[in-house]
């Protein structure tokens, strides 16, 4: 049980014995105590002012009174500015929690709870690669499921491949146009690069035909739809729903080279999934949810074949659910991956790590499982987040204009490189210590700055800045972790200090604020499973690291004032870099033994 878990009881039951009431945890707020202010936790009692009828001073000294008298075990003292009540707590609580806890590696792990839940993110199309904005995809979507498996819940990672589709059939017709035979061997590409390659290609020669029949005095609307380049793809997408074999065998062909390149990536930036969904297989379950609700009445047809559902009822207009030809839409394939999984894997929740700008899409896909009769729609969970841009604007991929992911791994790599020699702290290592460091700081870095922003807005990713070894960054915190473990290994060299449990001491300010600051982990732990939201973890590792470099820069470990010290200080060191490590664990991020 936490400090705050235990202060809110302590809290209920001293007022249900001075007011004879009925209360819950709803009544007051716990908060951090000001660092202005004496004391480490705060109980805000304005809202119990009202209901009592008592001045603040006074209902927070009579609380502060009974508190102190009857939890004292942990609280040591108060003090009261007016309905705020500061608890202090009590040092020996505190070294207790320490030597308890210093060496469990499993520490922030939560009981299980028997609960199913299923986390979709990267969902890439199979026509270009990863780029950008799918690397705070998965990087989210991959710590979310991470912590909410620390919380103890049953987790599916998974990924849905949108393998089909008018998208996937432009690059085919692209290479069938312009590649001659090529192929990601033959020209030493890697193979969703080699794919993406012929989508851009495809957008280039369709722009120029469309150019041509509007200087032939062709409306653009309809020399956008006359395009050459677009019929032959449309007609390929046709071709492709009936099954005819020589698409098939291209369409095989092609997603292979992807499949390969997605993997290649996936695994060098530590992403994986339980799961993987085709969309090529759950779209036809979807065709028949939408023959079901034609049948039922929930939807209905358009003069040109094309079908549809009306949610203007719900605030959400009309959407297409089947074109008029009788291939389908993105949510037509949804429709169907959503009974895939809850029959499947019987979930508790789904979650769909999706942009902000599918918010629309997600409420849709909503209401149509509810119009269709799901018992499981309430259960769907869209966890949006904002874009990502780079400092020199927004991306495009059919343009061209899209970061690559794996070309920006190897920039980050490359940076941390440059700033690590900079530094001179690793003449010592071997070449392969080295290129190991380079990519853990440099994905490290990548990840810790495009997760230390609250998922719901919208970012800018500064690679350069990502890297600062003195700033908000991945390479702080693990510079942090490496720096205790170097402090360990000096201590271990000097003569062992016994095993037995340290003796409880006077703590000083920074010992005691280290302390607390790790016994709140477990509440971040709770938090960021509560939110979604992983920049929880970010901000409580950076502030951890923070703090001990603080508290290191002022007293000693090794060279303590005397052996209960060293040993308290040991614990807090040892305790701090597990908590680090679990913390960045969450994240995604690896730590370096030695920097």
């Amino acid at each position: 049980m936490t400090i705050t878990n235990l202060i809110q009881q302590a809290v209920i039951k001293s007022l249900e014995g001075l007011y004879h009431q009925s209360f819950s945890e709803k009544d007051f707020q716990i908060n951090d105590t000001r660092p202005e202010f004496e004391g480490d936790y705060t109980i805000v009692l304005f809202s119990l002012v009202k209901k009592l009828k008592l001045s603040p001073d006074k209902l927070a000294k009579e609380i502060g009174n009974k508190l102190t008298e009857h939890h004292n075990n942990f609280i040591s003292s108060y003090n009261v500015i007016k309905a705020f009540l500061n608890l202090t707590i009590n040092d020996d609580y505190l070294q207790s929690f320490l030597f308890e806890n210093y060496k469990n590696e499993n520490y922030g792990t939560q009981e299980i709870t028997h609960l199913k839940i299923m986390v979709e993110y990267s969902s890439p199309n199979t026509n270009k690669p990863l780029h950008l904005g799918h690397l705070r995809n998965n990087f989210l979507g991959w710590s979310v499921a991470e912590i909410l498996k620390t919380n103890g819940n049953k987790v599916y990672k998974s990924s849905i491949v949108n393998d089909r589709g008018i998208h996937i059939c432009k690059s085919m017709i692209a290479w069938q146009h312009f590649a001659n035979g090529a192929t990601p061997e033959s020209t030493h590409t890697k193979g969703d690069h080699f794919v993406g390659d012929y989508y851009v290609r495809f957008n280039n020669e369709y722009k120029n035909e469309v150019e041509k029949l509007k200087s032939k005095g062709v409306e653009k609307d309809k020399a956008e739809k006359e395009a050459p380049i677009m019929k032959k793809t449309q007609e390929m997408l046709l071709d492709w729903e009936r099954g005819k074999p020589d698409v098939m065998e291209l369409w095989n062909k092609m997603n292979s080279w992807v499949y390969k390149g997605f993997d290649e990536t996936y695994k060098r930036i530590g992403v994986d999934f339980d799961k993987t969904f085709y969309e090529s297989d759950t779209y036809i379950l979807g065709k028949e949810f939408v023959q079901k609700g034609l049948e039922d009445g929930s939807f209905y047809k358009k003069e040109d074949g094309s079908v549809w559902i009306d949610l203007s009822e719900q605030g959400l207009d009309e959407k297409l659910l089947l074109r008029s030809d009788g291939t389908s839409v993105y949510i037509t394939q949804d429709i169907g991956l959503v009974k895939q999984k809850f029959e499947q894997y019987h979930l508790d929740e789904s979650i769909y790590v999706i942009g902000d700008e599918q918010i629309y899409h997600m409420k849709v896909l909503k209401e149509i499982c509810k119009k269709l009769g799901m018992p499981f729609a309430d259960k769907i969970l869209h966890l949006s987040y904002g874009m990502v841009e780079l400092t020199t604007g927004k991306m495009k991929s059919r343009e061209g204009t899209v970061v690559d992911a794996d070309d920006l791994i190897d920039e980050m790599i490359e940076t941390a490189k440059h700033h690590t020699k900079e530094l001179g702290k690793v003449k010592d290592f071997t070449n392969e210590e080295l290129n190991d460091l380079y990519e853990t700081l440099g994905l490290g870095a990548m990840k810790f700055y495009l997760l230390k922003v609250d998922p719901k807005k919208r970012m800018v990713f500064n690679p350069e800045e990502s890297i600062d070894f003195h700033g908000f960054t991945g390479p702080f915190v693990q510079y942090t972790y490496a720096r205790i473990q170097s402090i360990l290994r000096k201590v271990e060299e000097q003569p062992a200090t016994g095993n037995q449990q340290p003796a409880t001491v006077s703590l000083l300010p920074l010992e005691r604020t280290l302390i607390i600051f790790l016994e709140k982990y477990n509440n971040a732990v709770i938090q960021a499973a509560q939110e979604l939201n992983p920049s929880v973890i970010a901000n409580y590792v950076f502030h951890l690291a923070k703090t001990f470099n603080s508290f290191y820069a002022e007293h000693s470990v090794a060279n303590a004032e005397n052996d209960e010290k060293k040993k308290l200080r040991v614990c807090i060191s040892v305790m701090t870099s597990i908590v680090i490590k679990n913390g960045l664990h969450l994240l995604g991020i690896q730590v370096p033994e030695r920097m």
